[in-house]
């Protein structure tokens, strides 16, 4: 056969090499993404070995199958993928098809493209022998595996992963079968309409085919992953508002109290200028006494943040939760005000709804601290638990079966945050839970 009819009747694509695009496709798209606790390091090696020679094998090993057969055997071949990746990452079931399904249509046009390239050079410039067959495919997969997971890499940049939905998992997977399909469409008899002429017309249609269906699985994963983060920054904007909210009532409400003890402090002026019992002196020194408690409870310095945890530790008080508070409100005094009710307004109701849930109210405790050190602002909250706590990157999950109402409070506060290029720390242990936040001073 000479060059031109080598080129003219493109011989298909060794199953080695398909082989390695559909291994190389999956390491690409695990690599961006959290692996799982056991699966790193030199687990991670070993298993992606594994996952390498059970893809070469099973590929060699089915090769001459065609029809009926050799789409089993493609469909055998992305289960195997499938597994490779949910063995490694740690995400919900929908986005591991998701990931799948993507993984094996990249794997598919960069196995089509490297080989099309390599019957070129070979048709033009004799490149016949195989070493140069390997430096082609380190070079083509080398530049599309790279874009791949730069691609893999900006999708996953944003701090949550979101869980798709059935619905959008089934998009994803009808998607990825109808361009596989149609990309394959040349392999069909002659006769049958849309099907392929030479091996060139089949291998164009295949690549351009599978560049377009990657470029569509891109576009629509970033299209519904923008969808999620803007649904999630609605919701804590909704939060930050409602806590601001709270704020304004509370403030209303500490403003009446106020006025009602300082009328009641009058009152006990008046009545010590009478004559009375022992025993009425008594009980009005300790009245007084604990009216002065209570004045100097929440005296921070901070007018936003005395208002605020005054509220908070009336409903404490209703519910006999022991809140203490050590706090130098001089260090908020430049933060904004909606800032301060989203950090100690979401960090308090979350501490509170815990409390709520321990029956011994000897135990129910909450303690906050406010303070500088080393040019860093410190705050710190922390109280009592009992159970177990679970922790999804970084937040611990809600325990309410409505998930989607519910655990945006400390997002909203990690949110807040990061506006100030600060950072939290959440930790569980010894039945004391702990956030802790560490905010530059220079951006208060």
């Amino acid at each position: 056969m000479t060059m031109t009819e080598f080129i003219k009747n493109l011989p298909d694509i060794p199953r080695i090499i398909t082989a390695l695009a559909e291994w190389l496709a999956c390491l690409v798209c695990i690599l961006p993404l959290q692996r799982r606790e056991r699966i790193r390091g030199g687990t991670f090696a070993a298993v992606s070995c594994g996952a390498l020679a059970v893809q070469c094998i099973f590929m060699v090993a089915t090769d001459g199958f065609e029809g009926v057969m050799w789409n089993l055997c493609m469909a055998a071949a992305a289960v195997f993928m499938f597994c490779y990746i949910r063995i490694c990452v740690d995400m919900p079931l929908n986005n591991t098809v998701c990931a799948c399904c993507t993984a094996f249509i990249a794997s598919e046009f960069a196995a089509s493209v490297e080989w099309q390239f390599w019957c070129y050079l070979y048709d033009i410039m004799g490149l016949q022998h195989k070493v140069w067959g390997a430096f082609i495919l380190v070079i083509v997969y080398g530049l599309v595996f790279f874009v791949i997971w730069q691609l893999g890499r900006n999708l996953s940049a944003v701090e949550e992963e979101f869980a798709m939905t059935a619905g959008e998992m089934a998009v994803t997977v009808v998607a990825a079968v109808l361009i596989f399909g149609v990309s394959n469409l040349g392999f069909l008899p002659v006769s049958v309409p849309f099907a392929g002429r030479d091996s060139v017309e089949i291998f164009n249609m295949r690549t351009l085919v599978d560049l377009g269906g990657l470029a569509v699985l891109y576009a629509y994963q970033s299209q519904w992953k923008s969808s999620h983060i803007q649904h999630e920054l609605d919701t804590i904007h909704t939060i930050l508002d409602s806590q601001y909210e709270q704020y304004k009532q509370a403030q209303r409400t500490v403003d009446l109290i106020n006025f009602r003890y300082h009328d009641l402090k009058n009152h006990i002026i008046a009545l010590r200028a009478e004559e009375d019992a022992p025993q009425r002196h008594e009980y009005l020194d300790k009245l007084e006494h604990e009216i002065h408690d209570y004045e100097a409870m929440n005296k921070t310095g901070n007018q936003v943040l005395d208002t605020l945890l005054t509220s908070k530790n009336l409903r404490c008080m209703q519910h006999k939760i022991d809140m203490t508070c050590v706090i130098d409100g001089s260090l908020f005094n430049s933060m904004d005000v909606m800032d301060i009710c989203s950090i100690f307004g979401n960090a308090l109701d979350n501490a509170i709804e815990c409390e709520l849930k321990i029956k011994d109210y000897g135990k129910r405790m909450i303690h906050v601290d406010a303070f500088s050190e080393k040019s860093f602002l410190i705050i710190r909250f922390e109280n009592y638990y009992e159970g177990d706590i679970r922790f999804e990157r970084g937040l611990p999950v809600t325990s309410k079966k409505e998930t989607s109402l519910h655990g945006y409070g400390l997002k909203s506060l990690r949110y807040t945050v990061h506006k100030y290029k600060g950072e939290v720390q959440i930790d569980a242990r010894d039945n004391w839970f702990s956030l802790r936040i560490l905010i530059p001073m220079n951006n208060t």
